[in-house]
């Protein structure tokens, strides 16, 4: 099996390069955030140092995310783009897809798992070539109440829970809105800048416990939310508020009045992290199809 090409002083102005798109899956726990932070192990920054060290490049590549995903949160269907010197490839081989998958992999040693790549058009842009993300958030159903479950990859809340009503109240956040009530704002923006997102679909789905593990037999919830794009902590704001609907908190046209006053006073704090992931990420045919399981 040929080696991969050292490739000393790179300067990708000057280098050929070719476009190549990965999806990825990681824990979240491992991670202080996806997004390159020098001071902390990141998604994007393990990945960068990863492809240098396998690929024998002197510098880190830039790497570009779909969306970005906070401290503790999970991904099933990510994708990144990088673009990657041509020299580094055999021109009799060309790119062999297969075999950087199993370079990275055995290298990122299950901390990321990537699950296909590909050399695709330049044009292509992992961030704004992308028409939709789809994120799922897991909810446990705690009975009796006050016992508390640990799950490392959902929330447990005190059931049962009116999936009926978070439905009914989900109803208002489909559409064109500003989600000021429901997201973290961006540093140094002003709080009169609208947070403007389109809803693609919103959905919460009773899970059946086929182990009976539950004296209740649905001890899960899921919430299922598309998006054309979604501002800072907006699913995990609108889990919590979309909760406290179920348990009987929260009136159901709460979504509605926030999502018109624009005001998140008094509404519960967003959701934790670990219960939500990133499961979709929707593009043309162009750039290789939605990544994940959804379509």
């Amino acid at each position: 099996m040929p080696r991969w090409r050292a490739l000393s002083s790179f300067d990708s102005s000057v280098v050929a390069t070719q476009r190549w798109r990965l999806d990825l899956a990681y824990d979240g726990h491992a991670f202080h955030g996806f997004a390159y932070q020098p001071q902390f192990s990141t998604v994007v920054g393990v990945l960068r140092a990863t492809l240098a060290s396998t690929l024998h490049m002197d510098h880190e590549p830039v790497i570009v995310g779909a969306g970005r995903t906070d401290a503790g949160v999970h991904a099933f269907a990510q994708v990144v783009h990088v673009d990657l010197p041509t020299r580094l490839f055999a021109k009799d081989r060309g790119p062999d897809s297969e075999r950087l998958m199993r370079s990275l992999n055995k290298q990122l040693r299950g901390r990321i798992r990537v699950l296909a790549a590909r050399v695709v058009d330049d044009t292509f842009h992992a961030r704004f070539s992308a028409t939709w993300r789809e994120y799922r958030y897991l909810t446990l159903e705690v009975s009796p109440p006050g016992l508390r479950l640990t799950n490392a990859w959902s929330w447990s809340v005190e059931g049962p829970l009116d999936v009926m009503a978070m439905n009914g109240a989900c109803e208002a956040i489909v559409g064109t809105h500003d989600f000021r009530a429901f997201c973290r704002r961006p540093t140094n923006s002003s709080p009169d800048e609208p947070l403007i997102r389109r809803v693609l679909d919103a959905r919460w789905q009773r899970l059946e416990d086929h182990w009976s593990l539950s004296p209740t037999n649905a001890p899960a919830v899921r919430f299922t939310i598309r998006a054309e794009s979604f501002c800072h902590n907006m699913v995990r704001c609108l889990t919590s508020t979309v909760v406290s609907i179920g348990q009987g908190r929260l009136d159901q046209n709460t979504l509605k009045v926030r999502l018109e006053s624009l005001n998140r006073e008094h509404l519960p704090p967003p959701a934790p992290a670990e219960g939500l992931s990133l499961i979709g990420v929707g593009y043309e045919e162009f750039a290789g199809g939605p990544s994940g399981f959804v379509r």
